[in-house]
């Protein structure tokens, strides 16, 4: 029975589920009516040739889908998809895809194939006349996506390509010129930087957006949303003060220095301060004098205290490498602002990477707000609807799974110490290997996953371990986690994109693994957002699986540090366990806690990046006027003097570089005021009043100032026989560029204010 045949008793109790279960998810009953029309075509499109599919699909192409044409697409996309890919999409698939196409965030469980349905989705606002990008978290899914799904695209006749990194600008200028073009969130923004930059009209890669399909969408538009996106311009390479970083160095916690609980600021004592000043020749660090020596001191003690190696960054090919830690994997192209990277490199005694001036930067939701449609596709979409309504006005619709989720969830099991949490993960993990049934464990860190793997070895049980260090063998490590008798532990499975399947590639091993009971799920930890938690427990239990999850916890552990450090007193076992039923009420509102502060924190570095957003695009205004007609020469006041077509290009270039710069220099004094803006709190006033106010005037000084030293250099100018000498004029572009994401700023205390104000509110309540 297909879902549009269900009974009426059946839909009534599945809408009274939904507004229990998902109150934030949209309806879609009247896609589910249109199911039984799509499969009446499947007999008569099974007959056709692949030349008759594909006509019938550009048949579609020019206009909006009315509910004839969608249900002529599906029949279509589903037969490609059986076709091309031996894999006929399941009618839940379909209401995945139509869910897309209506512009929703579609919830679908690890496995249930959001792959195929993206591609679907891709394909209908192309024939629909739209240029689309499916977006996805990192460069290997975008290719492995866009090659795997290839063959259907092709059936349907629309054009696909990718972009990544060695994508040269020909090629990249071709992709996009595709139907649909795949490409990671953040090369997609770095071309959108590029193209921001251009001095010919002929350089941009990129046409006007139009829709974007975003790929675990939670982890880029929530997770992502605030990471600015950076170009930056050579400068010179950074300087780092290694002197006060050998100092730093002896610095005991507690004796010279302490740390708060959220491990998100250090300060000196009396007694470290003392000794840093007699260290550094018997300077005052808090007189005006010793204003720069104090920042080096605070920025070298934050890299010292508060960023741990083989937690926050790995050291590897002589390179500082930030983890993400929402993945477990090196960001490969992030990087902290120039003063903190210096300093932990400093800190690994290892040489200063080039400082860049940055040119021009974006945050991944203002990339994606540039986009007139925007969908999107996860397995955990429902704990941040109300997020996603907020920032980008998206609903949630929650598509069933095609097979009942039959995963045995187990209770969080709660210590009172990590030692004691840590012996109970290794003999649980003991007692399961005996049956032979396969392990998948979630660690918070590199660090942690490496420890235990240490204690596993020790207690003879063998493991593989993914995580940041060895990530370019996740494939393969995969591939091989469901099989029977398999102990794998990863930092984190989220953004992966790639199923665990029982038993791997063999039949016989996944029928032994299915009668072992399916992949067993151990979280060592909550994670700090309840989605990364469901995102592990849903490596198991994949399409109707058999399957099982446990989480272990302690009170200790950082996440209720950080959001409930005052944990009340609870009887525990001899071996630590408690069984308290508080502590599990203590944990939830510790997680609860890490969340509202994450969210406020999106809303307050939103309430930033949103008039620094509407000042580029003014800006940007402006600059394509210059670009693509000849205000720049009747700026100027150019005579035709030499070859128009020259002429106009000379001082276009001439205006466009004063413009950059200034423009450069403009988001440099918002840096600046960002850093300081929270000393004008102090004295009672908004912080984001207090940015406006300092901002909005500068910005409205851009233009004319640009008109102005434009006009100078121009005077200055000396002709040649082809044109205008712009060296010699001064206009001097950097010699390199590069891009990066910038890692969330520490010294922000935006994070700070928002857990206090959280813990604060959610105490009232308790009470």
């Amino acid at each position: 029975m297909t879902l549009g045949q269900a009974p009426l008793r059946t839909r009534v109790g599945k809408r009274l589920r939904r507004i229990i279960e998902r109150p934030a998810s949209v309806e879609l009953t009247r896609y589910e009516k249109l199911l039984p029309a799509v499969a009446a075509r499947d007999e008569a499109l099974r007959d056709r040739s692949d030349e008759d599919l594909t006509r019938a699909a550009q048949a579609l192409r020019g206009g909006a889908f009315g509910t004839e044409a969608l249900v002529e697409f599906c029949a279509l996309g589903r037969e490609a998809g059986s076709r091309a890919l031996g894999e006929r999409a399941f009618d839940v698939q379909l209401l995945g895809v139509m869910g897309l196409l209506s512009q929703h965030v579609v919830q679908m469980a690890t496995g249930e194939g959001k792959t195929l349905v993206g591609a679907l989705a891709a394909s209908g606002f192309a024939l629909q006349g739209k240029r689309v990008h499916v977006i996805s978290v990192n460069d290997y899914l975008a290719r492995r996506d866009a090659e795997w799904m290839r063959p259907v695209f092709d059936l349907l006749g629309v054009s696909v390509d990718w972009v990544e990194p060695a994508t040269t600008h020909a090629e990249r200028k071709a992709a996009y010129d595709r139907d649909v073009t795949y490409g990671a969130v953040s090369e997609v923004g770095f071309d959108v930087l590029r193209d921001r930059l251009v001095t010919k009209a002929d350089d941009r890669v990129m046409a006007p957006p139009e829709v974007a399909i975003v790929d675990e969408a939670d982890s880029v538009l929530v997770d992502e949303a605030r990471v600015p996106l950076v170009m930056a311009g050579s400068v010179d390479a950074g300087v780092a003060d290694e002197e006060v970083a050998k100092i730093v160095r002896r610095l005991r916690l507690g004796l010279h220095y302490e740390t708060d609980a959220d491990g998100k600021n250090a300060w000196l004592t009396p007694a470290g301060a003392s000794v840093v000043e007699k260290a550094l020749g018997g300077v005052d660090l808090y007189e005006e004098s010793g204003t720069e020596r104090l920042a080096s001191v605070n920025v070298a003690l934050h890299a010292h205290a508060l960023l741990t190696r083989d937690v926050d960054y790995l050291v590897r090919d002589g390179k500082v490498q930030l983890i993400n830690a929402s993945r477990g994997r090196v960001a490969e192209l992030q990087r902290w602002p120039d003063g903190l990277q210096s300093a932990v490199e400093a800190k690994e005694q290892l040489p200063p990477s080039d400082r860049g001036e940055v040119l021009d930067s974006i945050t991944v939701q203002a990339l994606l707000a540039r986009y007139p449609v925007v969908a999107g596709m996860t397995g955990t979409a429902v704990a941040v609807a109300e997020t996603l309504r907020e920032f980008y006005r998206l609903e949630v619709a929650v598509i069933p799974p095609n097979t009942p989720n039959i995963r045995v969830d187990e209770p969080d099991r709660i210590f009172a110490s990590p030692s004691q949490k840590l012996r109970a993960i290794v003999a649980e993990i003991r007692r399961v290997h005996e049956q032979g049934r396969p392990i998948l464990v979630g660690t918070q860190d590199v660090a942690e996953s490496e420890e235990l793997a240490e204690k596993l070895t020790k207690a003879g049980l063998t493991c593989t371990v993914l995580n940041a260090r060895n990530d370019a063998e996740e494939a393969e490590i995969i591939a091989e986690a469901g099989r029977p008798g398999t102990i794998t532990v990863s930092t984190q499975m989220a953004g992966r994109g790639t199923d665990i399947k029982l038993g791997g590639s063999s039949m016989t091993e996944r029928e032994k693994a299915i009668e072992l009971g399916g992949l067993y799920v151990i979280g060592t930890a909550r994670y700090p957002s309840s989605r990364l938690d469901d995102q592990l427990r849903g490596r198991a239990g994949r399409q109707g699986d058999p399957g099982g999850s446990v989480f272990f916890a302690s009170v200790e552990d950082d996440l209720v540090q950080a959001g409930a450090p005052d944990v009340p007193e609870m009887a525990g076992e001899e071996d630590g366990e408690i069984s308290d039923p508080a502590a599990l009420r203590h944990l939830d509102h510790a997680q609860r806690v890490v969340e509202g502060a994450n969210l406020e924190i999106h809303r307050n570095t939103w309430r930033y990046t949103r008039l620094i957003e509407r000042q580029r695009a003014d800006l940007l205004e402006f600059r394509d006027r210059v670009l693509l007609t000849d205000v720049a020469a009747e700026l100027l006041g150019a005579e035709a003097t030499l070859a128009q077509a020259t002429l106009a290009q000379a001082c276009r270039e001439i205006v466009l570089f004063h413009l950059d710069q200034l423009w450069s220099d403009h988001l440099a004094f918002l840096a600046d005021v960002r850093e300081s803006i929270h000393l004008r709190a102090l004295g009672k006033e908004t912080p984001i009043d207090e940015f406006h106010r300092a901002a909005i005037p500068e910005f409205h000084k851009i233009i004319e100032e640009a008109k102005e030293r434009a006009v100078a250099t121009f005077a200055d100018a000396e002709a040649t026989g082809d044109g205008v000498d712009l060296a010699v004029a001064g206009v001097l572009r950097p010699t390199s560029t590069w891009t990066y994401l910038v890692h969330d700023n520490p010294f922000d205390s935006d994070a700070e204010q928002a857990l206090k104000k959280i813990r604060g509110t959610l105490r009232k309540k308790r009470r």
